[in-house]
């Protein structure tokens, strides 16, 4: 009897969560997601206050100490002009996760919009829509990449640019897919026999059950955006130096003499890129396990 009714309470409390809490309760069960979600906020404070709290720069050469290996004063070395390996690293990190965080922002953006429309007025909106992602998901990406920068030059805001408006049809059809179901439910009925304007049915009503998979897909592509900004910068498309990315501090490996004998020149980098896409797709699939109500036990 006493186990009935402290399971019973327990059911209660579950029952009694939102719709958000039970999402987070469910994701603070997935021990991967929890360990990749706390890798993530270390990396990010790492980039955040190294470069802050240290007494050398991006900019701060040595050319006396050129090329020299980890050691207590410079923990992860030099570069062939003397700048500190470990500082460009964490400000290099700096530029390659607010890249990606740009690029999702704005891809979801449009995506969100344009899928929107699509979704909730159907018709010549969603064909021209559609039609248009088509086009756009038909571009060769890496010749689009060369031609964009070639004409425009290679600045942070242009990869950004072009990053996201490769992207956005991918979020966009995700919206619309999820929109053409939802309008069709009772409640979107009331909200027109309500005369509710469409602005407020698709934003206040239709979105906000879009929300869940909108996270699942921009903390997926967070992913996605730095390893495309490592390719780029790795065919030197990316970041121009001396702004130090990740991508663009791996190119240096591109010297047979560098790979073999100067391993603090990538080897820090390429952990920071393995460690921050695989923490993020991780975390991505703990979120989508946590939204999904068929996971819910």
């Amino acid at each position: 009897m006493v186990k009935s009714e402290i399971v019973n309470s327990t059911a209660g409390k579950h029952n009694n969560r939102s719709y958000w809490g039970e999402v987070f309760y469910r994701l603070k069960k997935n021990k991967m997601a929890m360990i990749s979600l706390f890798i993530l906020v270390v990396l990010i404070g790492l980039c955040v206050f190294v470069p802050m709290f240290s007494h050398y720069s991006i900019e701060t050469t040595d050319t006396l100490n050129g090329d020299q290996g980890p050691s207590s004063e410079h923990i992860l070395g030099t570069d062939k002009i003397g700048r500190d390996m470990f500082v460009r690293l964490f400000y290099g990190g700096r530029i390659s996760l607010g890249i990606a965080l740009a690029v999702v922002a704005l891809e979801c953006f449009i995506g969100i919009i344009l899928g929107s429309i699509a979704g909730f007025y159907g018709g010549i909106a969603d064909a021209v829509i559609m039609r248009i992602s088509e086009i756009f998901m038909s571009f060769p990406y890496v010749m689009f990449c060369i031609t964009v920068v070639a004409v425009f030059g290679n600045s942070v805001g242009i990869l950004i640019f072009v990053l996201a408006i490769i992207s956005w049809p991918n979020i966009a059809r995700i919206v619309r897919g999820q929109i053409l179901t939802l309008r069709e439910m009772e409640y979107m009925e009331a909200c027109e026999a309500l005369g509710i304007s469409d602005f407020r049915r698709i934003f206040k009503h239709l979105l906000p059950n879009v929300l869940a998979y909108v996270i699942v897909y921009a903390t997926l592509g967070m992913a996605e955006v730095i390893l495309a900004e490592t390719s780029l910068s790795f065919l030197g498309l990316g970041v121009s130096p001396p702004k130090p990315t990740w991508g663009n501090m791996i190119q240096e490996a591109r010297n047979i003499l560098i790979i073999q004998q100067k391993w603090w020149y990538w080897i820090p980098p390429g952990i920071c890129i393995f460690l921050s896409v695989i923490c993020f797709n991780l975390l991505g699939d703990g979120m989508r396990d946590a939204i999904d109500p068929k996971m819910k036990k």
